[in-house]
């Protein structure tokens, strides 16, 4: 069995190889495309960049970058004035690096420029993308198509708490000077970066679930450059904003170019300020007919009134003059009325007084007269019963008990007829008792406490008595109006 000689390498004669093949063989820079995981900052003004790249948010490279403090100054001022924005951890960028390997450190890139075109490029590239997809999909308009309310009140509102977007929102809807109120509910999410789009959805969602509390939903956030508005391209964010049930406003405050979030929301402003404006404005476009109808009807009103309480006191006036015009008349014709029923009263109650004294005095006479007649009659009865024999005495004396009979039959009849009779005449004359007058709502007028003549006319301030039934009436005569035909 032969042997064989191992061929031994230090670790540093390794490295020495590898660091010599790799100068020989990238000699020269590249231009690499990856995500800036993480930038690493130094003290120092060194940065030490971790790079990655992902296919379908996987992982399947990583390398260590370096960027030297006179690199790294002048990288960052060219990448803010064209980006508007500083390089932040997150982005894919387009690296110019050399490819370098120590034998301590092992392999990096070194990072040599980074082309801020690319970056803006690649954010074109998303948006156009997810344009054209919600297009396709007929999402596109949605949001816009939904109905906005008259007052937008209950407004949720998704941001940052330590926002200053946040802050000048509320800034101009809480404080304006007519006096509009609101209610909002902050629902906190990030709104920069990779993690901005899962946050923002995952609000949307749970406002989604209690819409019928709110009207609208607002997405605010403080200013910035186009890369960290990266996120509001993302094709399933803005799917969610499109889709959602309720009009979404966005003022995520830049000036550049617009992103697909806020295309497709029912409105955007390019500030949180302008937003809340909007909202003011909305108040003020209701509220302005409104207050000037309020004056009109106000106005319409106050004439109505004017008018009706003009005609009123007119009718008022009228009224009164009519009523006691009427009442003048009809006060005259009462004492007139008066007048009559007392004379007539007087003049019947004497004639029935008379008619009954005379019949009285008849009825007496009568009385007599018959009584008279029929005591005549029994005496010559008597007599001649007397004279009469013994045997027709009976039959004379059945004779006169049948008279006598008669006599108080009689009697009794007539009594009764002319009783009747003068109860009949009694109650004439009830009727005719000035009592009984002034029951059916007659009065009696007296003239310093003398009955009225029509033909004495009373004076001013004389004391007039108007007697009813149940009570009487006293007053002055302050006014006499003559009747007229």
């Amino acid at each position: 069995m032969t042997s064989s000689v191992k061929e031994i390498y230090t670790l540093k004669q390794v490295a020495n190889s590898i660091q010599k093949t790799l100068q020989e063989r990238y000699n020269r820079t590249y231009w690499v495309k990856a995500e800036m995981h993480k930038l690493n900052f130094t003290m120092k003004g060194h940065c030490y960049p971790e790079l990655v790249y992902k296919e379908n948010d996987i992982i399947v490279a990583e390398m260590r970058g370096q960027i030297w403090k006179t690199n790294f100054e002048r990288i960052m001022d060219t990448f803010s004035k064209v980006v508007k924005e500083p390089i932040q951890d997150g982005m894919l960028l387009l690296f110019e690096v050399k490819i370098v390997y120590h034998p301590v450190y092992g392999l990096s890139l070194d990072i040599v420029d980074i082309d801020p075109s690319f970056t803006l490029g690649e954010l074109h590239k998303e948006r156009e993308e997810t344009i054209n997809r919600l297009e396709k999909e007929g999402l596109f308009y949605k949001n816009h198509q939904l109905s906005f309310p008259l007052l937008p009140q209950r407004i949720a509102v998704i941001s940052v708490e330590s926002s200053k977007g946040l802050s000048d929102f509320y800034s101009i809807t809480k404080s304006n000077t007519w006096g509009y109120t609101f209610f909002f509910m902050l629902f906190q999410a990030q709104l920069n970066g990779d993690g901005a789009v899962l946050s923002i959805i995952s609000q949307l969602k749970r406002i989604e679930k209690v819409k019928t509390h709110f009207d609208a939903v607002v997405i605010v956030r403080g200013g910035g450059g186009e890369i960290g508005l990266s996120c509001y391209n993302n094709y399933a964010l803005s799917k969610s904003i499109a889709t959602f049930p309720l009009p979404i406003l966005t003022g995520i405050g830049h000036s550049t170019n617009v992103t697909v979030a806020e295309l497709v929301a029912h409105k955007s402003a390019i500030t949180p300020t302008e937003l809340g404006e909007f909202l003011i404005q909305r108040f003020h476009n209701f509220a302005v007919p409104v207050n000037d109808s309020l004056k009109v009807i106000k106005n319409k009103v106050q004439s109505v009134f004017k008018l009706s309480k003009e005609t009123f006191q007119s009718e008022i006036k009228m009224f009164r003059q009519v009523s006691i015009t009427r009442f003048m008349n009809e006060s005259n014709k009462l004492k007139d009325l008066t007048q009559k029923v007392l004379h007539e009263v007087k003049h019947k109650m004497k004639s029935q007084q008379n008619d009954v004294v005379r019949f009285s005095e008849w009825i007496q006479v009568q009385v007599q007269n018959f009584n008279q007649k029929e005591h005549l009659q029994l005496s010559l009865l008597q007599k001649q019963l007397m004279n009469w024999n013994t045997n027709q005495k009976p039959f004379f004396m059945a004779k006169v008990d049948q008279v006598q009979k008669n006599l108080i039959f009689h009697s009794k009849n007539y009594f009764i007829q002319k009783e009747q009779t003068l109860k009949e005449k009694e109650q004439v004359v009830n009727l005719l008792n000035p009592q009984n007058i002034l029951k059916r709502g007659y009065v009696i007028p007296l003239v310093n406490g003398k009955i009225l003549i029509e033909n004495k006319l009373p004076q001013i301030n004389d004391e007039i008595e108007l007697i009813t039934y149940s009570y009487t009436l006293k007053t002055k005569l302050i006014k006499i109006n003559k009747n007229e035909e």
